[in-house]
């Protein structure tokens, strides 16, 4: 398979994505925001371009998320920052699609690992006081209320 190759990676029922909030998963070893926005489901990378925040846990309003760390609003749809454009920081965006109930994200069909000099340089998040438990690809799909 060659780097350019993308697969579609089964996530969840859509009924496990409420309406204009994120979800963090992660897939392929990479670590994903999905957002219900009503008319579509957005996927993204779930690191804030500024200083890596967790955007599943920002607050949707429209077609925007903002930044639960600095504040940085992003457009879901377009994937550029909106209060500080200047900067030309984008968000990294990946096509989603439902497939019979089912939200399915397009990814590389392989993801080289970051260097370990990259990952150094990354601090530590702090902690957060929201702790969501991550959805994962293996996850059962619960299909009916009880």
């Amino acid at each position: 398979m060659s780097m350019d190759e993308t697969r579609w990676f089964r996530i969840a029922s859509c009924d496990s994505f409420p309406l204009r909030e994120g979800r963090a998963v992660e897939v392929a070893s990479r670590q994903l925001a999905i957002f219900n926005l009503g008319d579509r489901f957005v996927a993204i990378e779930n690191k804030c371009p500024h200083n890596n925040g967790p955007l599943a846990d920002g607050i949707v309003s429209g077609t925007t998320v903002v930044c639960p760390l600095h504040a940085w609003k992003y457009d879901l749809v377009a994937g550029n920052s909106v209060n500080h454009a200047e900067s030309g920081v984008c968000l990294k965006l990946f096509p989603v699609r439902i497939e019979g109930g089912i939200v399915a994200v397009n990814l590389p069909a392989e993801i080289p690992e970051e260097s370990e000099s990259r990952r150094r340089e990354v601090p530590d998040r702090p902690l957060r006081w929201v702790a969501r438990k991550p959805l994962t690809a293996s996850t059962p799909l619960q299909t009916e209320q009880q």
